[in-house]
């Protein structure tokens, strides 16, 4: 399990440094930073190589990392009897390149609950646009060897809405970086997804109120995707982001677009 590789890229993509304590967690070619108190992982990081990417069959074997205590992660539990869906955080599919065991090893290991977090469930637009994003920049990165660094995780609000011990995050962020002048330099672009509910506060708080007194989740609502200035990813996680807030292409080519942008498609992502 060699984990995240900070020099795959060429120009270095440190891991994020979270200012409270996590356990690292490396898997094969990406790696997680579990937060054992919120039981999440504060983030996750792993690269892609688009040339020897693997069609693997999915599978479905969610199940506990072994190197972590069963009470620091957010296991079976949280998710049954319920539409909560468990959410990858590292992208099943990014980490499936290499040698086909290499490959298939990757794929399982996108399925340990540290790498999962809560999110609203059933068919969401917002879902698909989501998902899609490191595809749209791979295809852009083509002249760049399709070489990717991905990092993302939740927002851990101190004032999530909690659920069975856990508390539920209604924002999740994700930063692509990729290489440019034949590995000189960096490029990168942040992404926020908001799962909060689009409801007044008196309806939001008896909504939420009556899921607990039957133990559903809190309220959670559809699926809406920004691209936002990557050092807002810093402010709102409090990661340390390394080189990545300078090498945002926002700041480097749109200076008077460094506000959040709701996309309705990918086609409206900026990346030059």
């Amino acid at each position: 399990m060699e984990g995240y590789d900070p020099t795959f890229l060429g120009p270095v993509v440190p891991l994020p440094v979270p200012a409270q304590r996590v356990r690292t967690l490396p898997s094969t070619h990406f790696t997680v930073l579990l937060d054992p108190v919120r039981r999440l992982a504060a983030a996750t990081a792993v690269t892609v190589d688009g040339t020897v990417l693997r069609d693997v069959p999915r599978g479905d074997d969610w199940h506990l990392d072994p190197r972590v205590p069963a009470d620091e992660q957010a296991g079976p539990e949280l998710y049954a009897r319920n539409d909560l869906d468990r959410g990858h955080l590292v992208r099943r599919r990014d980490p499936v390149w290499g040698e086909p065991g290499v490959a298939a090893r990757a794929n399982r290991e996108t399925f340990a609950y540290p790498n999962a977090a809560p999110q609203a469930s059933g068919f969401n637009q917002g879902r698909d646009l989501w998902l899609g994003l490191e595809d749209h920049v791979l295809e852009h990165a083509q002249a760049q060897r399709l070489r990717l660094a991905v990092l993302t995780g939740p927002v851990l609000a101190g004032d999530d809405p909690v659920y069975r011990g856990v508390g539920i995050p209604r924002r999740f962020w994700k930063v692509v970086a990729w290489a440019l002048d034949a590995g000189r330099r960096l490029a990168a672009a942040g992404f926020v997804l908001d799962q909060t509910p689009q409801l007044r506060a008196d309806e939001l708080a008896a909504r939420t109120h009556a899921a607990a007194a039957v133990d559903d989740p809190p309220p959670l609502g559809p699926f809406r995707t920004f691209q936002v200035p990557v050092a807002d990813v810093a402010d709102l996680t409090g990661l340390d982001l390394g080189p990545l807030p300078a090498a945002d292409v926002l700041a480097v080519t749109a200076p008077q677009a460094l506000a959040w942008r709701e996309l309705s498609d990918l086609a409206e992502v900026t990346l030059r």
